[in-house]
């Protein structure tokens, strides 16, 4: 059995989060383009951590797939494991895996934010930056949520409500569109493309783990849409757009509200996969959501690419 193979068992065995579920990762990276590190112990896999190989010209790059949020080490404990323990069950496992990884020229991962330990990869020259994104973990109770909202956000909420109407529909052409008049209004193009949206659709899709919700008013314009994707233990806000003459609508507060309403109802916590942008930042928090840290952990082995950050570091 390959470790691919051995993978799918283990993901349909464990809770692996949805960015590094084996099917993901043949979607988003080519089947050709992922592979993965296990850990086994007497037969047993402990641990694993998939990676995303390109290249860049001469260079090979172990990164981060389009519309993944994280990947990284998905560890398991024993049960009524001591700290201490945990510590240094943590270091043998990533130990391996570093010692594992096929040879880069630049590494970079985001760590799901459950890893609070990155020690192992300091000690092995890798650097750290953290970043933050913002979760509801409890959902069970929808009124404490509500009530949990900002003044501002229930009123944007109360206000779409009356001139809006939620649909969930299947159309990725509608929902493409507006993901690309939001790119357009920031004079940004479009990270990713229809085709490679279509193909992640459709596989979330026969794992049903996804749903589309637009929100229309009377004369049938989409206002905003939003595309939320779910595992085991969590649903995501993975991506949104809207029409950029619409705005002002609540539309967006409205859509949220409903996607957290689904996540009550199947007893998830919400992931709002957070930015570093300060006003995406106020308004995940407007929710109630609670700051999450977690590390995008970086390595540069090839001395060409450390003289060009260094050279671009000077110019800044």
């Amino acid at each position: 059995m390959t470790n691919k193979e051995k993978y799918i068992k283990f993901c349909e065995k464990e809770s692996i989060p949805i960015f590094s579920q084996y099917w993901w990762l043949d979607t988003v990276c080519d089947q050709n383009n992922w592979d993965v590190l296990l850990y086994e112990k007497g037969g047993k896999i402990i641990a694993s951590m998939p990676y995303y190989i390109t290249k860049k010209s001469i260079f090979t790059y172990l990164g981060m797939p389009k519309l993944t949020q994280t990947m990284g080490p998905y560890i398991t404990y024993p049960k009524e494991q001591k700290y201490y323990k945990r510590l240094s069950w943590e270091k043998e496992i990533m130990s391996y895996f570093i010692g594992n990884l096929p040879e880069f020229d630049y590494f970079a991962q985001n760590f799901n934010h459950k890893i609070k330990n990155y020690l192992p990869f300091y000690w092995q020259g890798f650097k750290q930056t953290t970043r933050y994104t913002y979760v509801i973990e409890n959902t069970t109770d929808i009124n404490m949520i509500w009530n949990n909202l900002t003044s501002d956000t229930r009123k944007k909420i109360k206000k779409a409500e009356k001139n809006l109407k939620i649909i969930e529909t299947d159309n990725i052409d509608k929902y493409f569109s507006m993901v690309k008049m939001s790119f357009d209004r920031q004079h940004l193009p479009t990270p990713y493309s229809l085709e490679f949206f279509n193909k992640l659709n459709k596989e979330c899709s026969s794992h049903k783990s996804r749903k589309i919700y637009l929100a229309i008013d009377e004369q049938e314009q989409i206002h905003v849409a939003i595309y939320i994707v779910w595992d085991k233990n969590s649903v995501y806000l993975l991506s949104s757009g809207g029409n950029p003459k619409l705005r002002n609508s609540g539309a967006k507060n409205l859509l949220v509200w409903h996607a957290l309403k689904f996540a009550s109802e199947q007893k998830l916590s919400f992931d709002f996969e957070g930015s570093m942008m300060e006003n995406i930042e106020i308004y995940n928090r407007s929710f109630g959501a609670v700051q999450k840290a977690f590390f995008t952990i970086t390595k540069t082995n090839s001395k060409i690419l450390k003289i060009k950050n260094l050279v671009k570091e000077i110019q800044l």
